[in-house]
């Protein structure tokens, strides 16, 4: 399908082909959700611990009389029970990740672009690059193209157009080999520049 090229100036600047294989699938949201909740799963620390009976420095000694007591006969002050013992079943260091096959996760890649496409939220720009270097310039660009909470993808982003980029809230930037499917699909808008169109086709063709 043929789409316009924009200049961040919000004039034409040609147009690009997408690969309908690529940009013009029916989205599916089973295969989005899978891969969403395979990113999530995958990014969570695990690091929630608590201490387990054989972990807790308490004596291990019967600690009452045998009779009289009013109790059970207790011989370890580190069970769970008793206040300062280990905890039953607490949370341990592990990872939350899930497996997910790499064909679906390049399945559900392109079915991100393409619902973004199918939504009209999709902005194809011939360069990131700005004249003047400055966040105040980025801001009135994104203007001029309606962006105010958007993903950018490019090949190689210029030092200049990222740093001033770096301070504008609700614009992220990503290259194309880390796009992926959550940061697409949490943004308004996907900017994409005619390299990143490229390179996204060979990525995944």
């Amino acid at each position: 399908m043929k789409t316009d090229v924009l200049s961040l100036e919000n004039k034409k600047a040609g147009s690009v082909d997408l690969d309908d294989t690529i940009f013009g699938l029916e989205p599916r949201a089973d295969i989005l959700h899978r891969c969403v909740v395979y990113q999530l799963a995958k990014r969570q620390q695990g690091t929630r611990k608590t201490k387990e009976r054989n972990e807790v420095n308490a004596t291990t000694k019967k600690f009452g009389n045998q009779k009289g007591g009013g109790t059970a006969r207790h011989g370890n002050k580190a069970a769970p029970q008793f206040r300062g013992g280990g905890v039953a079943h607490g949370p341990r260091v592990r990872s939350h990740a899930i497996s997910l096959q790499k064909k679906v996760r390049r399945l559900g890649l392109k079915h991100a672009l393409s619902s973004k496409v199918a939504d009209g939220s999709v902005i194809v720009i011939d360069e990131a690059k700005l004249k003047d270097a400055k966040t105040k310039a980025a801001i009135t660009a994104f203007a001029k193209l309606n962006i105010a909470n958007a993903l950018i993808v490019d090949t190689e982003f210029d030092e200049g157009f990222a740093l001033a980029v770096r301070n504008v809230p609700g614009v992220d930037l990503i290259p194309v080999m880390g796009a992926n499917v959550y940061d697409i699909l949490r943004k308004d808008k996907l900017v994409l520049t005619k390299a990143a169109v490229e390179g996204l086709e060979a990525r995944l063709k």
